[in-house]
């Protein structure tokens, strides 16, 4: 697959390009304290979802200010991406909640703007609680996680059972698993699915974790991972216009989140 500028589809996430300097410097960050306490201390405090109210628009309009650090194919604002992400889904043909999904799928970095640092908002998700994996990014940063040598944490399933679910494993703190909890009650299954592991690169790109997962985790897989193309490579398209987008969005908007987002 390739962008509309051409960039071949092996030179997306290419990490060892070092594209910017900062990708390498987040990923020693994220992997050293994504720990399990560190993870349950933010599910207690962010998801009680008392911070902010915003409609959909406004909220990418609050993210203008983000580039992410941990993205090597990307130098530019979320909206930019959200757009970008949301008309490629839309080009496709893909039904409209999809269209949806891919507008609102980072809204999560949102973390950002609140004051989180950026190691504990973006970059690619793991589940914490066991043993991390060797196809994370950067795995050899790992041994700086307390939790690398925990007696518990970092066997297999370490605090979990055989199959016993994604939704049941705690992922590494960000923006997926806050979004996920911020819309769970406006969009289908495979819509959330998309939301809450599209960063998880690990399972969908590479097949690790496996056996945590049950049945419906590696049906919904092909969702995540039809997401996951119009999610990276649209990185390579032009900046879309957001002014001459803004009305069809609207529409969409007013159709699946006719409420503001309690944030």
């Amino acid at each position: 697959m390739q962008s509309t500028i051409g960039k071949p589809a092996q030179e997306f996430r290419d990490f060892a390009a070092e594209a910017r300097d900062t990708v390498k410097e987040f990923y020693r960050l994220n992997h050293a304290n994504q720990t399990l306490e560190f993870v349950l201390a933010k599910k207690a405090d962010y998801l009680a979802r008392n911070r902010k109210r915003l409609g959909v628009w406004d909220a990418l309009e609050f993210l203008d200010t983000v580039v992410d650090d941990s993205d090597p194919d990307v130098d530019f604002t979320q909206i930019d991406h959200a757009l970008q992400t949301a008309e490629a889904v839309r080009r496709a043909g893909q039904p409209r909640w999809l269209i949806a999904t891919g507008l609102i799928h980072d809204l999560g970095k949102i973390l950002c703007v609140f004051g989180e640092p950026q190691w504990a908002v973006v970059g690619d998700t793991f589940p914490v609680g066991c043993q991390f994996s060797s196809t994370c990014v950067y795995p050899e940063f790992f041994a700086a996680n307390p939790d690398h040598a925990h007696r518990v944490y970092s066997t297999p399933y370490g605090i979990y059972e055989p199959n016993c679910g994604l939704d049941n494993i705690h992922m590494s703190w960000g923006h997926d698993e806050y979004i996920y909890h911020v819309v769970k009650d406006y969009l289908p299954v495979e819509a959330l699915y998309a939301l809450r592991y599209h960063s998880f690169y690990p399972w969908h790109k590479e097949g690790a974790y496996d056996h945590l997962a049950t049945d419906q985790d590696r049906e919904m897989l092909k969702w995540v991972k039809a997401f996951n193309r119009y999610d990276l490579y649209s990185k390579g398209d032009g900046r879309p216009d957001a002014k001459a987008l803004r009305p069809f969005y609207e529409e969409l908007i007013a159709e699946f989140f006719p409420e503001p987002l309690q944030f």
